[in-house]
């Protein structure tokens, strides 16, 4: 038995170990006194997964809800494989071995997750003393299943999907995400004093109707990235469309009366509450199926359908990644690759011309 002192509540505080012979006992009294040396106060009961919730509790102080529960639908798999190990006594190897088997089904990019997220819950352990070193920081992720790429639509299924969307409380929503790259997490926040559809014809230099693409559904409440934060002249169907949707919303709270919860939200719900994306998805899904392009579509492709669009009709990826709200040249690369071509040209002009009102 060792003393550790004492604690708050005045009780003395010591650790024992045991062994079949003295010099089973000798060694762990040896690695114990080691151990507290470094300051350490590992535990021989704390295992993997009471380290991981305790980063899940502990850890991520003001993340949303929904992102804590990202990361732990991510971890379960690999903490069912060695949440029952103690923390102190984990290997690499043992964590390399739980990868691996999940790299059978799941994406490298979902792995990559998984390990980080790992290797941040120990890093706090480590922080309070609870192990020596961080094994899953020496671990490499093995190569997963493909993820499902995004994907664009084409021109004419583009034209297909925004008729068909005209019978839809989401009309504008699509437009808007489709003719000005707009993130769904941007367009669900928009509020209405940061849309201008009338614009400054008489001022020098003249201003045209404008989105000014400042907020979104993060936690935070602002844009993803600092360049995120952008003001996008709007095509003249997007305008059109945003005329109608607001009349529209001018009669739905109407209707509503008292039950209309004023939240200034360009897209709501028919009771002026911000839209559920679940919902977004499946009713997106459908207008997919109606307009004859199958349903195997997702409100961000939209986005990657703007910059298709966009490099088809000649324009530099440097201005791409301006429109889109990217950092740098190389997220709009890596990302869209497969959507990119060298050329020349801009914006709202170029989705006037390829979406040419009759």
């Amino acid at each position: 038995m060792v003393s550790l002192g004492d604690a708050p509540d005045g009780t003395r505080l010591r650790r024992k170990v045991s062994g079949r012979t003295q010099a089973e006992v000798k060694d762990k009294l040896r690695a114990l006194h080691e151990e507290l040396a470094k300051g350490l106060h590992t535990s021989h009961t704390y295992t993997v997964r009471q380290c991981v919730d305790d980063w899940l509790v502990n850890g991520l102080d003001g993340r949303s809800a929904k992102t804590v529960s990202t990361y732990r639908e991510v971890l379960d798999p690999l903490v069912a494989l060695i949440g029952a190990a103690k923390l102190r006594t984990l290997t690499a190897p043992q964590v390399r071995a739980a990868l691996v088997k999940l790299s059978a089904d799941r994406s490298t990019r979902t792995l990559q997750i998984a390990l980080n997220s790992l290797t941040r819950a120990i890093r706090l352990a480590e922080a309070n003393d609870l192990v020596g070193r961080n094994v899953a920081a020496l671990v490499s992720v093995p190569r997963g299943t493909a993820g499902r790429p995004s994907k664009s639509l084409t021109l004419a299924q583009a034209q297909a999907l925004m008729a068909e969307a005209r019978k839809s409380r989401l009309h504008a929503y699509i437009v808007l995400c489709l003719m000005t790259g707009c993130r769904t997490e941007e367009a669900r926040a928009l509020r209405w004093d940061h849309v201008d559809l009338e614009g400054v014809p008489g001022a020098v230099p003249p201003v045209p109707p404008h989105v000014a693409v400042w907020r979104s559904v993060r936690s935070h409440g602002d844009v993803k990235t600092n360049k995120s934060r952008r003001t996008l002249r709007l095509p003249v169907a997007a305008v059109d469309a945003l005329k109608a949707h607001r009349a529209r919303q001018s009669q739905e709270r109407l209707i509503a009366g008292a039950a209309w919860k004023d939240n200034g939200l360009v897209f709501a719900t028919q009771q002026g509450r911000p839209l559920d994306p679940s919902h977004v998805r499946r009713a997106f899904k459908k207008i997919c199926e109606d307009a004859g392009i199958g349903g195997d579509w997702t409100p961000r492709e939209l986005r990657h359908t703007f910059v298709s669009i966009m490099s088809e009709q000649g324009v530099p990826v440097e201005e791409i990644a301006h429109l889109v709200g990217h950092s740098t040249t190389s997220t709009t690369e890596t990302v869209y690759r497969q959507e990119l071509r060298p050329v020349i040209s801009t914006g709202a002009e170029v989705m006037d011309n390829v979406f040419k009102i009759s």
